[in-house]
């Protein structure tokens, strides 16, 4: 019964322990067939390195620091130190043969044996090849006056990788006087010629980024109106101006002319975005109006009704597609030029919809803020209609820029903070942060080159 089992189940562990022996002791009278393997369910261990074998089998995770959200500048300077010291101590310890920091494979690869040629974890014969001290990069000469390996002093020499520095002081602040602190408007733009349009009260400037000369384009104070958004032509030669009756001017900015006066809205609009000749507005009275402004007003107009309250964001794809559009009902809704019923919703956010920014890097990605009660910025596929990502920022998010050369976005928050944070894509890892404004970064647009930006707040300034 019990004590036989137990008898056979001995006798195999000796036997096999006994065929283990065999395998790596060498005898005397060589066998008519030798064999210079061990049994295949028992490796051979002679020889075996296992600090580096330990960390052969597990993959180098990334370190937490690369997963934590920075908070300065200066914790890239100490990534890249703790990463130089870590490739030092694999070196040393492991002979993992690291000679530079900024190697990619250094940090996810799999730890490589101190022979140059690889080798599997579990050897199943004993190695009769033995590596020369001066062919390998990991051991110390004795004629070095250094303590470390050839391949760690190679490492230490590396030139460093030179950090991107964002500057925290903007190399421009220009005056904004009757500048609005009304999360819902939209009062800056920078257009494609260099020229940046302010909507200050009943008036409309226009500062060149060239010449740094201010004109005033209009004002609306005869009308008994005021601005409450303005929008560039993708051209830059017309700019629309929103006003708070419910109108739309579209005005020639070289000449300082007024082409036309658009209709149609019954409440303020607050929020406008061109695709090409036709120009996009939202308003208050909770329409999105879309009309081609070649054409007659009624003929081209096209009624998007989906939002429950105000229309406070609104922007076109890049591929001229797709238009997103946020809201005070904490929707964001995507339209078509076919439909006049968005073919997309997204009821995710807690707050009110303003920051849009469509991804000139990926097709169909999309992502947006909410308000003080959300405080998120998200994520989406439209393509497939899922979520990708969401990040709690801590604060109402007010605005959002793709950057044109590079996977990164730019926000501006209000409450309670009031910064501008610069996030990299699709870690969500902030690049830097940006403060200086006293109240909550409403506006915000990116000058034509990608180079530089413009934010404004109720503070009454704009910082470039």
């Amino acid at each position: 019964g019990t004590k036989q089992r137990e008898s056979v189940l001995l006798y195999w562990v000796h036997f096999l322990s006994y065929r283990a022996v065999r395998a790596m002791t060498p005898t005397s009278s060589p066998l008519s067939s030798p064999s210079k393997h061990g049994d295949r369910f028992i490796p051979s261990r002679a020889g075996a390195n296992w600090s580096v074998n330990f960390h052969r089998i597990n993959e180098i995770e990334k370190s937490h620091n690369q997963n934590r959200k920075t908070k300065d500048g200066t914790t890239d300077t100490n990534k890249a130190d703790g990463l130089a010291y870590s490739a030092l101590l694999k070196n040393e310890l492991l002979g993992a043969g690291i000679e530079k920091v900024q190697d990619p494979q250094s940090e996810d690869r799999r730890l490589q044996p101190s022979t140059p040629a690889k080798r599997s974890l579990f050897s199943y014969s004993v190695s009769t090849k033995r590596t020369l001290p001066e062919e390998d990069g990991n051991t110390v000469s004795p004629y070095s006056l250094s303590p470390v390996s050839s391949n760690s002093q190679k490492l230490l020499r590396s030139p460093r990788k030179p950090t991107r520095k964002i500057s925290k002081i903007p190399f421009k602040v220009l005056d904004a006087p009757e500048l609005q602190d009304d999360f819902y408007l939209n009062l800056v733009d920078w257009s494609s010629l260099n020229v940046l349009s302010v909507g200050l009260g009943t008036c409309v400037y226009l500062w060149s980024a060239c010449t740094s000369q201010v004109t005033r384009l209009c004002d609306l104070s005869v009308e008994g109106d005021s601005v409450t958004s303005v929008g560039w032509s993708e051209r830059g030669n017309l700019v629309a101006v929103g006003t708070h009756k419910g109108y739309v001017q579209i005005w020639d900015a070289a000449a300082g002319k007024k082409l036309s006066v658009l209709e149609g809205h019954t409440a303020r609009v607050g929020a406008l975005a061109w695709n090409a000749d036709q120009l996009s507005s939202g308003s208050r009275d909770r329409v999105i109006l879309q009309r081609d402004i070649r054409a007659p007003p009624l003929q081209s107009e096209r009624r998007l009704q989906g939002h429950r309250q105000e229309v406070c964001g609104l922007k076109w794809s890049t591929d001229h597609q797709l238009l997103a559009s946020g809201g005070n009902d904490n929707k964001l809704l995507v339209w078509n030029h076919s439909s006049v019923l968005p073919v997309q919703q997204y009821t995710e956010h807690l707050a009110a919809v303003k920051a849009i920014a469509w991804s000139p890097h990926q097709h169909g990605l999309l992502a947006s803020g909410g308000g003080t009660a959300d405080r998120c910025i998200r994520f989406w596929n439209t393509l497939t209609g899922q979520p990708l990502q969401c990040t709690d920022t801590g604060s109402q998010v007010c605005n959002l820029a793709w950057s044109k050369h590079t996977n990164e976005l730019v926000s501006t928050h209000g409450y309670s903070q009031n910064q501008i944070l610069v996030w990299k894509y699709p870690s969500l890892t902030q690049v830097a942060k940006l403060t200086g404004h006293s109240y909550r970064v409403l506006y915000l647009a990116m000058s034509p080159d990608g180079e530089a930006i413009v934010t404004g707040a109720g503070d009454e300034t704009l910082r470039i």
